[in-house]
């Protein structure tokens, strides 16, 4: 009788020891998804104009990113979502705050104060060859935005309004609104003058196109070349 209880528990033994080793190699499978999951978002927000300039954290736990942080609008945060949304990403928890005066991010800080750069670009409090001062730039890209900003002006974040960044922020506009949800809209700017092309699925959303468009900082006009009908 002894050895037949013991032939059991033996068998109960050897029987469990592979299903804990396939359980712990499942576990482990899991984090180094997540943790590629991770590094991707991370990666495209670090990439989009507007959102890098921002601190948006990033966590992905078995497969649900949750965003934290703030971001000054709620395009941003919509469009931090959409960033988010990726293969293998079941759902994303979007916890940003919207906040006009969002704290700026360290992200994409080129080099420290201090500390020229290999172009030989300036630092802070130090001349360009022109003579002007720019404080807190260190190359010579940053330079060129400031002396930039200083003819384009600045957003009421304290961006440089561009054109390209008139373009960004056309896009994110356009981003969660019903009307133009079916839409294909292509937004070229130039000298500040914003042109709309594509197609759209209503005289509504057409004007609610040039409508958000205006909305933007620094356009001066907006040029209406879209078409009402299905996407080409």
């Amino acid at each position: 009788m002894k050895a037949a209880i013991w032939s059991v528990f033996a068998v109960t033994v050897l029987a469990a020891g592979p299903v804990s080793v396939s359980a712990a190699a499942q576990t482990t499978a899991v984090k180094h998804a997540d943790s590629k999951l991770d590094d991707r978002i991370e990666s495209r927000i670090s990439k989009d104009p507007i959102l890098k300039n921002y601190k948006v954290d990033v966590s992905v736990d078995n497969g649900i990113a949750t965003l934290t942080g703030a971001v000054p609008t709620e395009a941003d945060r919509l469009k931090a979502t959409q960033l988010a949304t990726i293969t293998g990403v079941a759902r994303v928890d979007n916890q940003l705050l919207v906040d006009p005066a969002a704290p700026k991010s360290m992200r994409g800080t080129v080099g420290t104060a201090g500390q020229k750069t290999k172009d030989g670009a300036v630092t802070v409090g130090e001349k360009t060859k022109d003579g002007a001062v720019y404080v807190g730039e260190k190359t010579k890209e940053g330079a060129e935005k400031v002396a930039e900003g200083t003819k384009a002006g600045l957003s009421k974040t304290g961006e440089v309004i561009t054109d390209a960044w008139i373009t960004t922020r056309v896009h994110s506009k356009f981003v969660g609104e019903d009307l133009l949800k079916d839409s294909d809209i292509n937004v070229d700017t130039a000298d500040h003058v914003v042109t709309l092309k594509g197609t759209v699925m209503s005289a509504a959303a057409r004007a609610r196109a040039v409508a958000q468009a205006k909305e933007v900082e620094g356009v001066r006009r907006v040029v209406d070349h879209l078409t009402i009908g299905p996407k080409q």
